[in-house]
């Protein structure tokens, strides 16, 4: 049988959800992955078959989520051991109020100097993680994510806030579950760079369970 995954995309539209979702889909597609899309928290509203699902992707920036709908979301990966992974505001700036989700992301966004149009390197910080091994550093055009990150947090790749090193790709357990998180993406065009899709194509299947 094949893994399953749920997408669920929303929130501020200014992060091209929908396009963003529709790109994790098809890279997991093509992985062999059965994968559901949907515009509605509501998705998380269903516990046991949430548990049944292999990884979880939010595209949601901001926006607000109900207890009824974060409880079996947080379930799904700390108890049954569902993946969950995604990108930039997507994930890092999903549900502000909600402590404990940000605490199963492992971070969460605070500022982006300069805005968009920012030009920064992305280093390499282990090569030899199947997560980036022959990924060279690279150069991005983007919103420069600074956010406040859990010191349990194994780092991937990070940029340069002058003498700051800021995480940029991470992992973490939260319970049973892996998380992946790449702090790229502000927009469809992001996700599109050779080097952001192939991070979140090894993060997407790292994470599942």
């Amino acid at each position: 049988m094949s893994k399953q995954a749920l997408i669920v995309w929303g929130g501020w539209d200014g992060h091209q959800p929908e396009e963003v979702a529709g790109i994790f889909a098809g890279v997991l597609r093509e992985e062999g992955y059965g994968v559901e899309v949907s515009d509605t928290l509501d998705s998380f509203k269903d516990a046991e078959r949430l548990k049944s699902i292999d990884l979880v992707v939010p595209v949601w920036t901001m926006g607000k989520i109900e207890k009824e709908q974060l409880a079996p979301l947080l379930a799904a990966v700390k108890e049954g051991g569902t993946g969950i992974a995604g990108c930039h505001g997507g994930m890092g700036d999903s549900f502000r109020n909600e402590v404990e989700y940000q605490y199963m992301v492992g971070g969460q966004w605070v500022a982006h100097p300069g805005n968009d149009g920012v030009t920064y390197t992305v280093r390499i910080k282990d090569r030899q993680h199947s997560l980036t091994e022959g990924i060279n550093d690279f150069v991005v055009v983007s919103e420069k994510y600074y956010m406040h990150v859990d010191p349990a947090i194994q780092v991937h790749a990070v940029t340069d806030f002058g003498d700051v090193e800021m995480p940029v790709v991470w992992t973490k357990t939260y319970g049973e579950g892996k998380v992946y998180y790449n702090s790229l993406g502000h927009q469809a065009n992001i996700v599109r760079m050779p080097e952001t899709l192939e991070l979140m194509r090894r993060g997407l299947l790292w994470a599942t369970r």
